[in-house]
C-alpha cells in the first residue's frame, strides 16, 4: 500500500499526510512540481518529528511516476469527487497505490484516464471536497482495514 500525491499546491496538507503515512508504515509518492519550495522546512511544521520517519519518494513528474508504478504492478485508485464508487465499497488489494489530486486543480483527464480505479468519499449534498490530508487519511485507513494491514 502507498499513497500519491500529485502536484501538492500545500506543503501544510503534504507534511499531514507524510506524518499520517509514518505512524501507518505507509510509503508516500511525490509527484512532482510542488506548489511550493520542498524543504524540511516547509514540511516540518505539519509533520513534525514524524517527518524524519516518513517514507517517500519524490518523482520529478507524472511520466516518471508512471514508470515507477509500473514497474510495480501496482493498481493506481484515484481519489476523486467526480467518481461514482464509494470508497467503503470499493475492495483495496495490497499494493494500491492510493492517488490523489493537488488541492486546487486535482488532476487532469489523462490522469483519471490513466486509473485503474476511481473512487469517492461520499459526502453530504452541495459540499464541493475534503481537506486532501482528511481525505487521504479517511481512504488509507479503510485501506488498511480492508487488507488487515494496520501496523502492530
Amino acid at each position: 500500500m502507498r499513497v500519491a500525491v500529485y502536484q501538492p499546491d500545500i506543503a501544510g496538507n503534504l507534511g499531514t499526510i507524510l506524518r499520517t503515512c509514518a505512524c501507518m508504515d505507509v510509503a508516500v509518492d511525490i509527484i512532482e512540481p510542488c506548489g511550493f519550495p520542498f524543504s524540511d522546512r516547509s514540511l516540518k511544521r505539519a509533520g513534525m518529528d514524524y517527518f524524519e520517519q516518513a517514507d517517500f519518494t519524490r518523482h520529478a513528474d507524472w511520466d516518471t511516476f508512471l514508470g515507477f508504478s509500473d514497474s510495480r504492478s501496482s493498481r493506481l485508485v484515484l481519489l476523486s469527487s467526480k467518481a461514482a464508487m464509494p470508497y467503503h465499497e470499493f475492495e483495496f488489494e495490497n499494493d494500491d497505490i492510493l492517488l490523489f489530486g493537488s488541492e486546487g486543480s486535482g488532476v487532469p483527464l489523462s490522469v483519471h484516464e490513466r486509473a485503474n480505479a476511481r473512487i469517492t468519499i461520499p459526502m453530504r449534498k452541495g459540499m464541493r471536497s475534503l481537506n486532501l490530508a482528511v481525505s487521504a487519511g479517511m481512504a488509507l485507513g479503510e485501506a488498511l482495514r480492508q487488507t488487515g494491514r494496520y501496523p502492530q
